[in-house]
């Protein structure tokens, strides 16, 4: 069994929401943070204390006293890693009481280069890593069965399977995406839908406890949030090929491919972007797919989940056989209402059941393709020339049943490694325009530039 303690440094091996609220945050983070963040070698702003490092440095080494760990995402991006780390830095200055608190990276050591952009705040910030705490460094089962663990999840709110008897353990949520209310812990959850976690870190440090606020810790709040909100500029985002592929699966059979994409923005919108069509078209010649489904979520005014569904497919047959598969689902049902579109070859639904995730969704495409292979011999290469009816296809559906193949392996519904969190893609969401063309250097400059407009604002509201 490994060590309940924690061993650090010993292991082997978009846009920011609209509202008025959010901006503050960071133009205050970039007034206590300076200017700009340093890229020089040396100690960072030796005229202050590091009260962060000072924390991590602090942390005993525990054997069997109370523990509460601050956990981040599988995917310890930037913004889970930082929330993580600034959370459990707060929480431990704000705390009367003399209870430990610890930032858990989500990741094994040895998998930390692999995040550069991780590795790269680390190193301009000056926080060594031998100072961090990785998730094999830590037993966090061990220690809930010894009752000494509270979890608090941070850039996520759902535990996964081999993470499940931790829930229990789960004290608080602060997440800034769209809830899952049937997997999310029953604890206290704060969720705001704003482009990164660490904007309401920010808020709450800045809220509760502005003094404790160091340089350190400012610059690094403050960098996570112009790198998920692309540096506040609302006119970058991402092509359609780019938001397709950003949490996407495939599956496939006798060479046929179909992928299914998880879309977080409102169809209706999607389906307005310029030259979609062709984008569309694009993308499945590019990656050989025969058939796209994108699945759509958002949240309403009344903050009310809300999902979609389009399938967009050149070849007839295979496009009615899938529409026909989802449409007359009763295990589950997807209560499905057809929305006009001018788009030939597409087919957008609402979806009326919004408890319908896309893995729920990938056992009927699997039946859709079984059902095309036994209905039909017309080869995919080119779009079918000859009109197909919808009574054909519903004939050859009754004849096809409600088999189900065994061809979507555990890799292809639980994959290895987490999707990439889209952090610049909440409700509403404008970025449709590319990736943004900046470097490290352009987001400490943008620091230092916001910094001195807040400065030259002060000095000329005291005059």
């Amino acid at each position: 069994m490994k060590p309940v303690g924690l061993h650090p440094g010993n292991a082997e091996g978009a846009e920011e929401a609209a509202g008025s609220g959010k901006s503050a945050a960071s133009r205050k983070l970039a007034e206590q943070a300076g200017d700009p963040i340093p890229l020089c070698s040396g100690p960072c702003y030796p005229h202050r204390p590091q009260l962060l490092i000072h924390h991590f440095l602090s942390i005993p080494s525990l054997e069997s006293q109370p523990i509460h760990v601050v956990l981040g995402n599988e995917a310890c991006d930037l913004d889970s890693m930082v929330s993580a780390l600034a959370l459990a830095f707060y929480l431990a200055k704000t705390t009367e009481a003399e209870e430990v608190f610890v930032p858990v990276l989500n990741i094994k050591r040895s998998e930390l280069p692999l995040r550069g952009d991780n590795v790269f705040f680390l190193q301009k910030i000056h926080i060594p890593e031998s100072l961090l705490i990785f998730r094999d460094e830590i037993d966090l089962h061990a220690l809930h069965q010894a009752g000494q663990l509270t979890l608090i999840l941070v850039d996520h709110h759902v535990l996964p399977k081999s993470d499940a008897a931790l829930e229990e353990a789960v004290a608080e949520v602060l997440d800034h995406r769209p809830i899952d209310q049937k997997h999310c812990p029953p604890c206290h959850v704060s969720v705001e839908l704003v482009g990164s976690c660490a904007t309401l870190v920010a808020e709450r440090i800045l809220q509760g406890a502005p003094e404790i606020l160091d340089r350190q810790t400012a610059a690094l709040l403050h960098g996570t949030i112009l790198l998920d909100c692309v540096n506040m500029d609302l006119k970058i985002g991402l092509t359609t090929e780019q938001m397709l592929r950003k949490d996407q699966k495939t599956i496939s059979r006798q060479g046929t491919k179909v992928a299914i994409s998880a879309i977080y923005m409102d169809m209706e919108a999607f389906l307005q972007r310029s030259g979609l069509l062709a984008d569309l078209h694009a993308f499945c010649q590019a990656h050989s797919y025969d058939a796209l489904v994108a699945m759509t979520i958002f949240f309403n005014t009344y903050n009310e989940p809300v999902r979609q569904l389009a399938v967009f497919c050149p070849h007839a047959a295979l496009r009615m056989t899938i529409c026909g598969i989802l449409e007359r689902s009763h295990s589950p049902s997807l209560k499905l209402t057809p929305v006009p579109s001018s788009h030939p070859n597409l087919q957008a639904y609402l979806q009326g059941n919004t408890q319908i995730s896309r893995k729920k969704v990938l056992p009927l495409l699997q039946e859709a393709l079984s059902a095309y292979f036994d209905s039909t011999n017309i080869p995919l290469g080119q779009p079918e020339t000859e009109g197909v009816s919808r009574e054909q296809v519903d004939k050859e559906l009754d004849r096809a049943g409600n088999s189900l193949l065994s061809g979507l392996s555990q890799d292809e519904e639980e994959p290895p490694l987490p999707p990439t969190p889209m952090n610049s893609l909440v409700d509403e969401c404008p970025l449709d325009q590319g990736l943004p063309k900046f470097s490290a250097e352009v987001i400490f400059e943008k620091c230092s530039q916001i910094s001195l407009s807040e400065s030259t604002t002060a000095s000329l509201c005291k005059k």
